[in-house]
């Protein structure tokens, strides 16, 4: 009697199921690496701060940004006006804090819409090459050229009446172009990878493809880049609203609030520290959460500056000593 061997049956590749499980322990790693950068942890808690101090904050007083008290102009801060009032009489406290929520909205929505505009043009670009890529790359190239700052301020005015989306749209316009280039070269390598060949050849739609295996590939970095971006908005609103080409009045932002106050900020600081110190401390928290969210989704960056930290100190790199 003859017994026939059955051949070992070949490994599955992994599904779905041995997928997600691999991607909640790298979520664990990250977490844990986030965690472990003080600096990091430190911005993520004063950004916290801020937003609860922005769109809570102002219920705390009885005073709204828009109310006047005649009997108080320029007071310092007392006990009913708690960060003292401006020159016709409004409630500092209640500007800046409305001021704050608006610069905030604006960064926000501003790094939103451009990071997605930048993930879906770059990705579209390197991902199908040719022409496509030629005609976006071009695009980009020539978005890159035009100064910005001085087109926002021709064709803000002339939008005065249509609100502050509008300037938050053109605020993003002029904010995707840097990103979408990393993110086309970052395409440009992944769609030689096994996985996208595999879904290729099984006639999975492009689009598809870029969605659901192009995208969460470079979901770091854009997580990453559009952190950064909430702060470089709020320095552009800013800077626009100082000069009168963002938000307009009776509306206010925190460029408006430093705009107002610069005249006084040595007679009457509390006009303008209050709004400029909180547009330092956001932004000093965004770069310390910027820092600290890329060190922790990509090891190898937190790997480089040790080493460098420690040549700059004299001491050994751990790989020479090995």
């Amino acid at each position: 009697m003859t017994t026939t061997a059955t051949p070992p049956a070949a490994p599955s590749a992994p599904g779905p199921a041995a997928a997600a499980p691999a991607a909640r322990g790298r979520g664990r790693v990250a977490l844990r690496r986030f965690a472990a950068n003080r600096n990091a942890v430190t911005g993520a808690a004063v950004l916290l701060l801020l937003f609860l101090l922005a769109f809570a904050g102002p219920h705390l007083t009885h005073w709204s940004h828009t109310d006047i008290d005649y009997g108080a102009l320029r007071e310092a801060p007392s006990a009913d006006h708690w960060w003292g009032t401006n020159r016709i009489g409004q409630d500092v406290y209640a500007q800046v804090l409305h001021g704050l929520q608006k610069s905030l909205l604006i960064g926000l929505l501003t790094a939103l819409t451009a990071t997605v505009l930048a993930s879906l043009v770059g990705a579209c670009a390197g991902y199908f090459g040719g022409w496509t890529d030629r005609i976006m790359t071009f695009f980009i190239d020539l978005l890159l050229v035009f100064p910005a700052f001085l087109i926002i301020a021709i064709v803000s005015p002339r939008l005065r009446d249509s609100g502050w989306i509008v300037f938050v749209g053109l605020l993003a316009v002029f904010g995707w172009m840097i990103t979408a280039r990393v993110v086309r070269s970052m395409t440009r390598s992944l769609r030689e990878r096994e996985f996208v060949r595999a879904a290729q050849l099984m006639g999975v739609h492009p689009l598809r493809i870029i969605v659901r295996h192009i995208l969460p590939n470079v979901s770091s970095f854009l997580i990453v880049d559009a952190t950064i971006a909430v702060g470089g908005a709020v320095m552009s609103e800013t800077g626009l609203s100082y000069f009168g080409f963002g938000v307009q009045p009776p509306d206010v932002s925190l460029g408006t609030l430093i705009a107002d106050g610069s005249d006084a900020a040595l007679t009457y600081p509390w006009m303008f520290f209050f709004a400029a110190g909180l547009l330092v401390v956001f932004v000093l928290a965004v770069n310390f959460l910027g820092d600290g969210l890329r060190d922790a989704l990509d090891p190898t960056a937190g790997h480089h500056r040790t080493r460098r930290r420690r040549r700059r100190n004299g001491k050994p790199d751990d790989r020479a000593a090995r």
